[in-house]
């Protein structure tokens, strides 16, 4: 197995955007209130990495399915998440707000914690949150695409690292100064773009990007 340092950059490119509106950071930012950020880093990490061997997987097994219709599936995952961060980008600030005091609630049900508990907490809340989730479902596209599972899995898990470590360190004051909107905007935008060069290279339109 291979590793390719452009397609992992590309992979942290397209997953960040998308990943950095959602819940994640959301859940991430409020544990950290609770518990010390470093353990919540490492829970929530820990969490992304299983989840993103999952996606990685499911990609690889889609990729040895014949290509034309995983290509034509591949090109609906994109549009639908396109639609729905674009449809979704006015009404990110009230959704920040829900998922904050959803968090919130399910944060105090658990109680104080320190050490381990901590850290296992943090990853059963997210872990249970986050099956799904448009990333995963990216991620498992982006090995399809690339046929590069190492590299895109790379890329995919140290955007969610950063992510989760951004919202444990920085949450709030990150919160204040970025407009959800837009990034949601550009997540979207992001998703639109693949699913065009997709169908591009199902018409026989050859692309460096398509791999």
């Amino acid at each position: 197995m291979t590793f390719q340092f452009a397609v992992a950059v590309a992979a942290f490119a397209l997953i960040f955007p998308v990943e950095f509106p959602d819940k994640t950071f959301v859940a991430t930012l409020v544990l950290a209130t609770r518990f010390r950020p470093l353990l919540v880093w490492i829970g929530v990490s820990s969490a992304f990495l299983v989840q993103t061997v999952v996606a990685v997987l499911l990609g690889s097994a889609l990729a040895a399915l014949p290509r034309t219709p995983v290509e034509v599936l591949s090109m609906l995952l994109f549009l639908v998440g396109g639609f729905v961060l674009l449809r979704g980008a006015s009404h990110a600030d009230e959704e920040e707000a829900e998922a904050e005091a959803e968090f919130t609630e399910v944060a105090a049900r658990k109680g104080a914690a320190t050490g381990l508990k901590a850290v296992g907490t943090s990853f059963l809340v997210l872990f249970v949150a986050e099956w799904g989730d448009l990333s995963q479902l990216l991620t498992a596209n982006l090995v399809v695409r690339y046929e590069q599972p190492l590299s895109v899995g790379v890329g995919a898990f140290l955007a969610l690292a950063t992510v989760s470590g951004l919202g444990a360190a920085l949450g709030r004051q990150l919160l204040r100064r970025v407009a959800l909107p837009t990034i949601r905007r550009i997540g979207g935008g992001v998703c639109l773009v693949l699913a065009a060069l997709t169908a591009l290279g199902l018409l026989g339109v050859d692309l460096p990007l398509l791999g």
